[in-house]
């Protein structure tokens, strides 16, 4: 099986596709988008309404002096933007909240597919990008889905209102207006095709501004006593510009689509009066109605500008809905396995197992050997010897692709996900905490209900009381940001106190010492030796006397098990492992 399971390949989806996709998720919230769409209706045909009013209040009150018409001339105007006002409000609002519930239902279910994705994702994923796409790219989908559903409904009814009332007059007249629409619609199709692409430009540069900001705040020492903040200024300068370059090519464009389009129906319009002062036509029309048609030819012009300009809001969109999408479809960790057992002894075997990363060399080479329950192992050899990989087969953060891993006499591919990864606890040399408590850190995910006499149990015997009892607020102290208020070794050491509470009855520790001074070391090794009996535990480490003691010692070297053996057994055997030896005493 491999690393990672791979979903046959399909084009990438049209914007038809994306358009469609993202109206579901409006579409959930039909009762409030019917509110809003009612809204957008009729505050769009507010203008035809008001541009038809022009034509009575001229010839019924300066021409004719009808007094019916002056008495009433002014509570129809009132009316009209009354009803303005109430249509714009409920399609305003409604509108806002369905776009609100779309962006929490995308980054729900995008944070969601990300918890689940597996780990080989996010070893050739960026975080940058990765933040980026539940932050901006989250919100141009939504945008697109409410927005660009606004403008396209508000403003095409308002042109086909406009243009029936300019019909009614005359439908000569309209006709000229009519034939500059191919005209427009070819420029809008210009114009959504180059702002597509240079939507995808801006999407990409700001997913590397966020990357290369992350990576800085997050090494703001190495960055400074390496001497490379010129050098980081001018990284993010370049991509910060390249952001730049692609949003005036995309205002540039927006801004001389706009005129063109207001000119083309200015042409139109000259053309109108020409053909209207001449003629029969004259005749035919009063002042007021020549005004209530002019008003309605003037009127199409904002609505015809925002049908240009949300191409920019519908294409953004749609580039950041593929993005977007591309997240929510990836494939999930295969989860198969249906086997769960309360609490696993801790027998493990170890058949021919062969592993590679996607194309790659493999990393792992028929790997065989036998852990019994309780037994200590530990895992020596050179860097890139496979060490960590292979006890991250264990919790199955990798498959092995050839072979089998059995765990009590069960395939590990059978047992379910979740139920397997509960019989582990890691502790690794690069420790993660969390922005919350000392006791949230301590007791996290299911340990979170575990009381304060358990975690004060766990912190105490891996020797963090120590220095928890020191800060004021104790257990609820916050640590900041994976742990900046901690030296290395508190840090390692709430990781060991984690691990402590979680009980399980398989260890694995990652240079789980390495981080501490002698003293705190020589504390924590005493409580470890003390936890992992009767416990199945690895352990990797390139501090050989930290793992004198274990059961057996398998020593790898590119990848395949070169010698095994208790430490007075390879040392006789002076073989790698006593090579091993010497290096470190010498040293």
């Amino acid at each position: 099986m491999s690393s990672l399971t791979n979903s046959t390949t399909t084009p990438p989806p049209s914007g038809v596709g994306i358009y469609k996709r993202l109206g579901s998720y409006s579409l959930k919230h039909w009762r409030y988008l019917l509110l809003a769409l009612s809204g957008l209706i009729i505050n769009a045909l507010t203008q035809p309404m008001f541009a038809a009013y022009l034509q009575p209040l001229l010839d019924g009150t300066f021409m004719d002096k009808d007094p019916d018409i002056i008495r009433w001339a002014p509570v129809a105007l009132l009316f009209i933007f009354l009803l303005r006002g109430v249509s714009g409000f409920l399609s305003g609002y409604f509108m806002a909240w369905v776009g609100r519930k779309v962006v929490t239902e995308l980054r729900k279910q995008v944070f969601s597919r990300l918890i689940h994705l597996p780990v080989s994702y996010y070893d050739r994923t960026n975080s940058g990008q990765l933040i980026t796409k539940v932050i901006y790219h989250v919100e141009q989908v939504a945008n697109a889905a409410t927005s660009g559903l606004t403008v396209l409904v508000q403003d095409i009814a308002t042109i086909v209102g406009l243009l029936g009332l300019m019909m009614y007059y005359s439908w000569e007249l309209t006709l000229i207006v009519l034939l500059t629409g191919p005209v427009i619609a070819v420029i809008i199709n210009y114009v959504s095709k180059r702002f597509k692409r240079f939507s995808r430009q801006i999407q990409e540069s700001t997913g590397e501004v966020s990357q290369i900001s992350s990576e800085v705040i997050q090494a703001t020492r190495e960055v400074r006593i390496f001497g490379a903040t010129d050098f980081e200024k001018d990284r993010f300068s370049e991509v910060n510009e390249r952001n730049r370059v692609s949003y005036m090519k995309r205002i540039l464009t927006e801004r001389l689509s706009m005129p063109l389009v207001h000119f083309i129906v200015a042409i139109a319009l000259s053309v109108i009066i020409v053909v209207a002062t001449r003629g029969d036509l004259l005749e035919r029309f009063s002042p007021g109605m020549f005004m209530s048609f002019m008003a309605a030819m003037m009127l199409l012009f904002d609505p015809l500008k925002r049908l240009t300009s949300v191409s920019s809001t519908l294409q953004a969109g749609v580039a950041a809905g593929e993005s977007i999408f591309a997240i929510i479809d990836a494939p999930v960790e295969v989860n198969q396995g249906t086997h769960k057992t309360e609490r696993a002894k801790g027998d493990l075997v170890f058949n021919q197992v062969t592993f590679k990363y996607d194309d790659a060399e493999p990393v792992l080479k028929g790997i065989s050997f036998e852990v019994k329950a309780g037994e200590k192992i530990a895992l020596v050899g050179k860097s890139g010897s496979g060490k960590t990989t292979l006890v991250n087969l264990l919790p199955r953060f990798y498959d092995y692709q050839g072979g089998d891993i059995k765990l009590d006499g069960v395939a590990l591919k059978d047992y379910e996900l979740a139920n397997l990864r509960e019989q582990f606890a890691y502790v690794g040399q690069n420790i993660t905490l969390f922005n919350d408590t000392i006791r949230n850190n301590i007791a996290y995910g299911q340990l979170r209900d575990a009381d304060d006499t358990k975690v004060i149990a766990a912190a105490t015997a891996a020797h963090a009381m120590e220095f928890i009892d020191q800060f004021p607020l104790g257990l609820d102290t916050m640590i900041g940001e994976n742990g900046t208020l901690l030296s290395g070794g508190q840090k390692q050491r709430l990781a060991i106190a984690r691990a402590i509470l979680s009980d399980t009855p398989i260890l694995i520790l990652d240079e789980a010492t390495s981080a501490l001074d002698t003293q705190s070391e020589r504390y924590i090794q005493a409580a470890l030796d003390e936890l992992l009996k009767d416990r199945t535990t690895f352990m990797i480490a390139h501090r050989l006397t930290t793992i004198e003691q274990a059961d057996k010692i398998l020593v790898m070297d590119q990848g395949q098990i070169v010698e095994s053996g208790t430490h007075q057994e390879l040392i006789k055997a002076n073989g790698v492992y006593a090579a091993l030896q010497h290096m470190q005493t010498d040293g």
